[in-house]
């Protein structure tokens, strides 16, 4: 029974839920790094809100951690990369407090448009300053989003609800998706010029950190007023204290901050200035929504193979996991296959489809079958970090789908680029299930990869069969099957055998010093 240990204070139902899918739970919020470093290695799965911070030197520590599962949106407190590095597997929900975020956001613009929080301060300290607080309405005015996914595409629902023009920026926003949304797609400086709200949407990576940059923030309609729920480090702290000083621009409400908790900030005490500390998914409704999704994403994950909203791993869900898992076994033998015989030369790997398999989502084909390549190359690949290990020794890669359907009803064909050019290996399924290779780098061989077998290259002349029978015989190596292909009668012949014993290097050199054989490589599957 998988086993998963909730490290932050996690609302009830997640226990449940991993429960009744038949997973076991232990609650420990409130531990120590050294006290969670000392028990983890016992979890297959983590659950974590904000608070636990998973490190490379955690991981390091937690050879049979499987998944990581953040509930809620960001990662910032998970080392990705390490944990991709491990074959481990990081999870968020990203759709589980997207409501609640995007209403803060709304929630913070009307703040800033009717100056609500200095209003209550004033009239709670006995003052009646009705004449000084004079605020601007929403309706007819242009708000600009910087990002419209989907809690971007919450914010311009509501917004249009209020009467508001919206205009976006956004890379991935497509024109018919803005069409569908009511938003008109612009450039940011478009945006900058005509936008008297905008409203941050967007992750924090390298091209958006400093989005509104003191630049970015010369170029803004004069009198705009800023508001983030996204991340800190979209904007430039320190240029914004000063457009707030110069008036440039008129009010901003931040619920994020480079540096949180933020106890002690240089926007603090700004003019026009609202604050509130990342509550953008501190509602009852969220905390409960992203518990019961990432628990009921980790037991798909562990029970099932499924995978949803996994930031380092190809999505497949539960209902696709048992049509894929006989392609992605498949895939994964020829992957090692090809690995095993051509070794370290190869720099690039072509994965095709065709047939009933290029109707399937072939990520999670190609992930398998780069999984089983790299095991040429370290001991520990899985799917999660075989792509990270490919693009560690540069390997080139490319997804062909095809629609047609050749000699089998469903085919996985992989094709790697080596110094002596390429070299391809295909296999079907027989049966729907029952993986087997039908080409071996042009010639035609019907096998099943499994278990310890030996791959011949030799010349087509007659007593090659015997021979080797022969010497494995007098090894005391059983022979299980023996396949036989050939490029042409009298030409070079190829011939798989699975063995049941062990293929020590002295047999391996006895059977390669026979007549007629060009090569003798053993594999293992």
């Amino acid at each position: 029974m998988p086993k998963v240990l909730i490290s932050d204070r996690m609302d009830p139902n997640a226990v449940e839920i991993f429960r009744a899918n038949g997973v076991e739970v232990d609650e420990r919020p409130g531990l120590s790094k050294d006290e969670l470093k000392a028990i983890l290695p016992e979890y297959d799965g983590l659950a974590i809100r904000s608070a636990t911070k998973v490190t490379a030197d955690l991981l390091a520590a937690t050879p049979n951690l499987k998944v990581i599962g953040r509930a809620g949106i960001g990662v910032d407190n998970v080392d990705v990369a390490a944990a991709t590095a491990r074959g481990v597997v990081v999870m968020n929900t990203p759709l589980g407090n997207s409501i609640t975020t995007a209403e803060h956001a709304i929630a913070l613009m009307f703040a800033l448009a009717r100056e609500l929080p200095q209003a209550d301060a004033s009239t709670q300290a006995g003052k009646w300053e009705k004449n000084r607080f004079m605020g601007v309405e929403l309706t007819s005015k242009t708000l600009g989003l910087i990002g419209c996914g989907n809690i971007g595409s919450i914010v311009a629902d509501r917004a249009l609800g209020l009467r508001m023009k919206v205009i976006a920026y956004d890379p991935y926003l497509t024109p018919e998706r803005a069409l569908d949304l009511g938003v008109e797609k612009v450039e940011l400086d478009q945006l900058l010029a005509r936008a008297d709200f905008i409203t941050l949407h967007t992750p924090l990576t390298d091209q958006t950190r400093n989005i509104l940059s003191a630049d970015n923030l010369a170029r803004t309609k004069p009198g705009v007023r800023i508001v983030n729920c996204a991340r800190g480090g979209l904007i430039d702290e320190a240029a914004l204290k000063a457009a707030l000083e110069s008036g440039q621009v008129a009010g901003a409400a931040l619920d994020v901050f480079v540096d949180e908790p933020a106890k002690d900030n240089a926007l603090f005490g700004a003019p026009n200035l609202v604050a509130t500390p990342h509550l953008g998914a501190s509602t009852t409704e969220a905390q409960v929504n992203v518990a019961i999704q990432i628990a009921e994403q980790m037991s798909d994950y562990l029970i099932r193979g499924g995978v949803s909203n996994a930031l380092n791993m190809p999505s497949l869900s539960a209902e696709e996991a048992p049509k894929l898992r006989p392609y992605m076994e498949l895939a994964e033998k020829l992957g090692s296959l090809v690995g095993q015989v051509e070794g370290e030369g190869i720099s690039g790997v072509s994965v095709e489809v065709e047939g009933a398999a290029a109707e399937l989502n072939q990520k999670p084909i190609t992930g398998a079958v780069l999984a089983g390549l790299m095991k040429t190359y370290s001991d520990t690949v899985n799917m999660v970090n075989a792509p990270f290990l490919a693009r560690e020794r540069g390997l080139d890669l490319r997804e062909i789908r095809h629609d047609r359907e050749g000699d089998y009803h469903t085919l996985v064909r992989v094709t790697v680029m080596t110094p002596d050019g390429e070299r391809t290996v295909a296999g079907t399924l027989f049966g729907n299930a029952a993986p087997r290779l039908v080409d071996m780098f042009g010639v035609a061989i019907e096998a099943e990869l499994d278990g310890e077998m030996l791959y011949f290259v030799n010349e087509d002349r007659p007593g090659f069969i015997g021979r080797a029978g022969t010497a494995l015989g007098e090894a005391a190596v059983n022979i299980a099957t023996f396949h036989l292909g050939r490029r042409e009668a009298g030409g070079e012949a190829v011939a798989l055998v699975a063995v049941d014993g062990h293929i020590d290097a002295a047999l391996v050199d006895r059977l390669a010093a026979m007549p007629g054989v060009r090569r003798v490589q053993p594999l293992r599957f």
